[in-house]
C-alpha cells in the first residue's frame, strides 16, 4: 500500500479511502463537473486539511466562489481562515498574473495551491474569438508553471473546471481547456448530479487506481455517504 503521508486528506474519510489516502502531493488533480455539483466544497475541505497539517494555502478564486460563511460551516476553528491567501483575478490576463506570482510566493510553509476554476476566465477570453492561439498559449504556460511547482516543491495543486456537452456522445461532457488540462492532470475526478441531494464522483484518471465511482451528499459539515 502507498504511503498515505504523501497524500493530502480530502477532508472526508470515505472519499480519502476512495482515493487511497487522498490527493497526491506532486501532481495536478482536476475536479470537474456542472454547477452545484460540489467542486468548491472539495476545494474548501482541502484547504482545511492543509491548514490542519500546519501549512498555508494559496487559493486563486476566478469565480468569486470562496464563501466565508460556507467555510465557517465546514470549519469554525479559530485561525484556519487566516492561513488561506486568496487571489481574485477578474479576467484571463489577471489570472495569468496570479499564477505567475506563485513563483515568488512559494516557500516551505505552503501546502496547497487551488485554482477554482481554471477554465472560466479562459472560456470568456476564448469566446471573444480574437487571438485564439495566444489565449491557448497563455493557458498552456499557466498549466506548465503549475506542473513545475507541484513537481519541484511537492505541493498538491487542485484545479476545478467547467464542463460542456459533448454532442457526439450521449450524456458525455467535455472539460473547458480540453487536452491541455487532460494531459497535465494525473488525477481527474468527474462530479455528477444525481437524484435530489445525491452527487456522484467518478475517478476518470489516476496513476495507480482504476476508474471507479462513489455516491455522496453535500451536507453542512462537508460530505456524507449516500445510500
Amino acid at each position: 500500500m502507498e504511503n498515505t503521508e504523501e497524500r493530502l486528506s480530502v477532508g472526508s474519510s470515505f472519499i480519502d479511502d476512495f482515493l487511497n489516502g487522498g490527493y497526491e502531493k506532486d501532481i495536478i488533480t482536476t475536479i470537474y463537473g456542472p454547477a452545484s455539483s460540489g467542486k468548491t466544497t472539495f476545494c474548501l475541505l482541502a484547504c482545511i486539511s492543509a491548514v490542519k497539517q500546519g501549512k498555508k494555502v494559496i487559493f486563486i478564486d476566478t469565480e468569486g466562489g470562496f464563501s466565508i460563511s460556507r467555510f465557517k460551516q465546514l470549519c469554525d476553528e479559530e485561525g484556519v481562515l487566516e492561513n488561506i491567501f486568496i487571489l481574485k483575478p477578474t479576467n484571463f490576463q489577471e489570472q495569468n498574473q496570479s499564477i505567475t506570482r506563485l513563483n515568488n510566493m512559494i516557500n516551505e510553509h505552503v501546502g496547497l495551491i487551488v485554482v477554482d476554476t481554471i477554465g472560466m476566465l479562459y472560456r470568456v477570453e476564448y469566446g471573444k474569438k480574437s487571438n485564439i492561439r495566444d489565449v491557448n498559449n497563455l493557458l498552456s504556460q499557466q498549466i506548465n508553471l503549475l506542473i513545475e511547482i507541484t513537481r519541484k516543491h511537492n505541493i498538491p495543486v487542485l484545479l476545478t473546471n467547467q464542463v460542456y456537452s459533448d454532442f457526439e456522445i450521449k450524456d458525455a461532457v467535455k472539460i473547458v481547456g480540453g487536452d491541455l488540462i487532460n494531459y497535465a492532470s494525473k488525477c481527474m475526478i468527474e462530479l455528477k448530479k444525481a437524484k435530489g441531494s445525491v452527487r456522484g464522483a467518478v475517478l476518470r484518471k489516476h496513476r495507480s487506481l482504476p476508474e471507479k465511482n462513489i455516491a455522496f451528499k453535500i451536507v453542512e459539515k462537508g460530505f456524507e455517504m449516500a445510500d
